[in-house]
């Protein structure tokens, strides 16, 4: 099957800002298949698929625990759907993401109001593997230049439309 002839798979991200505007970030330390990671290109904010019949609110905030831990958070504001496209992909047809042309993503900006101890992206919660293997809070406007190249006008769009909640 041809790239183009391929869907988006729904997905959601997420900007959870501290008390001081920075947002959280994480180090992947593995590719997922066409989910790649470069050198010096690891950090992301926290993102993933939505289930079927999942609404966004929910798989974003089941979304943030199941990477990093955090439930203490609360909702500020969300995008409309945006896409990027998978880089290309030669790997066997059976890994979850082959089927996919790349993600169609609501970002969400939520208030980390709970304590930093329950960040924790080294546990796997709800049958996922760990996706990161650090985190920090990071300064919103320079997240797009930590991110793989296939991301970063996403990012830098997220950028733009949650700088008001940010601390820069």
């Amino acid at each position: 099957m041809k790239p183009s002839e391929k869907r988006y798979r729904p997905n959601v991200g997420v900007a959870l800002f501290n008390a001081g505007g920075r947002v959280l970030i994480g180090r992947r330390f593995k590719d997922d298949g066409p989910e790649i990671i470069l050198p010096g290109l690891e950090w992301q904010m926290p993102q993933g698929g939505i289930d079927a019949q999942e609404d966004p609110r929910t798989a974003v905030m089941r979304e943030l625990w199941e990477e990093t831990g955090a439930v203490s958070a609360e909702y500020l504001g969300e995008t409309d759907w945006m896409t990027y496209e998978f880089p290309p992909y030669d790997g066997p047809a059976s890994h979850r993401l082959a089927g996919f042309r790349g993600q169609r993503q609501k970002w969400f900006a939520l208030r980390f109001t709970g304590s930093e101890s329950e960040i924790d992206p080294l546990t796997p919660r709800g049958g996922q593997p760990t996706e990161f293997d650090a985190w920090r809070w990071e300064r919103l406007d320079r997240v797009a230049d930590l991110v793989v190249p296939f991301r970063r006008e996403v990012y830098r769009t997220v950028a733009g439309l949650f700088a008001k909640f940010a601390g820069d």
